[in-house]
């Protein structure tokens, strides 16, 4: 009976999980909500979920081990929060919970030295040695850092909505996209500040393909909310100091061709960065080094998220 090995990326907009055998052939997938402890209003229960989905039809005694890459994993909360969900899954054993930024990382290479700059719902970069997180830059969540990130980026839309609407602030078609919050001040107001509360700040960054939508028909307030956030994305890269191996991009704004990731690839110019692929296989790709060390499997797993 073969063995299986399970990876989890723990976002804070969808949380994916692969199952792995021991050769490293993909046995299951499953997705569910967002994880991010800081700002997703019920992490377990979508921890759970994409569990139970990628174990559908697979025996849970067969699973030797699993990693879960999870935003704060740093936190007792996170960790605490990931071995009762692995446990209400019917899974034995205790996962290794580890920094999202890694799982990100090991989605692109099998190089266990390099670095990660990310920007999805949050933002953080990260140095890696010897597939540990050595040093990490920003990372501080929506209220006091994740600059650059999703959620960032929608903050920057509403208030920029808001200063055209009351005389503050350029004019700019971000306050056409966000209309169906509100046409007035006091109702957008309301509105975001009740959304917010229901889904927690992580449902900000769902402004920020409308920024991305505005920035390339040629809006000065969106091209500038881009403009910032990619000169705070390199500062955060750039507070890392020099490191050996590649460089990965990461998050969906940075993987996607999305107007903020042109920009940060101009701005990092001959650096060439990686981009990271599936997080849950990188993941995986961890959780399988620690049963059955070797690259040639790691590279095996993060192919076949391709």
């Amino acid at each position: 009976m073969t063995s299986l090995i399970i990876g989890v990326d723990g976002g804070g907009t969808s949380t994916r999980c692969m199952v792995v055998d021991e050769t490293g052939e993909v046995a299951g997938r499953g997705r569910a909500g967002g994880t991010n402890v800081v700002s997703v209003a019920d992490p377990a229960a979508n921890v759970v979920a994409a569990l139970r989905a990628a174990m559908a039809g697979l025996d849970p005694s067969r699973v030797v081990g699993g990693v879960l890459g999870l935003a704060g994993s740093g936190a007792d909360r996170a960790r605490r929060m990931a071995g009762e969900s692995w446990r209400s899954a019917g899974l034995p054993g205790v996962p290794e919970v580890v920094a999202d930024v890694l799982v990100a990382f090991a989605s692109a290479t099998a190089e266990p030295d390099g670095a990660v700059l990310l920007s999805g719902t949050g933002a953080v970069a990260a140095r890696i040695a010897g597939w540990q997180v050595v040093r990490v830059a920003d990372g501080r969540g929506w209220l006091l850092g994740d600059e650059g990130s999703g959620v960032w980026i929608g903050r920057r839309a509403v208030k920029a909505a808001l200063k055209a609407l009351d005389g503050r602030g350029g004019p700019t078609v971000l306050g056409e996209r966000l209309a169906e919050l509100g046409t007035s001040a006091d109702a957008l107001v309301s509105t975001v500040y009740a959304r917010v509360a229901e889904s927690g700040p992580a449902w900000l960054a769902g402004f920020a393909p409308l920024v991305d939508e505005a920035a390339r028909e040629g809006d000065a307030v969106a091209c500038a909310i881009l403009d910032e956030a990619a000169r705070r994305l390199i500062a955060t890269a750039g507070a890392l100091g020099p490191s050996e191996g590649p460089l990965v991009l990461a998050g969906s704004l940075l993987t996607q061709p999305t107007e903020l990731a042109r920009r940060v690839r101009a701005e990092l110019g001959a650096a060439c960065p990686l981009s990271a692929g599936d997080g849950a296989a990188g993941a995986a790709a961890l959780a399988l080094r620690t049963v059955y060390p070797s690259a040639e499997l790691h590279r095996r797993v993060i192919g076949a998220a391709g």
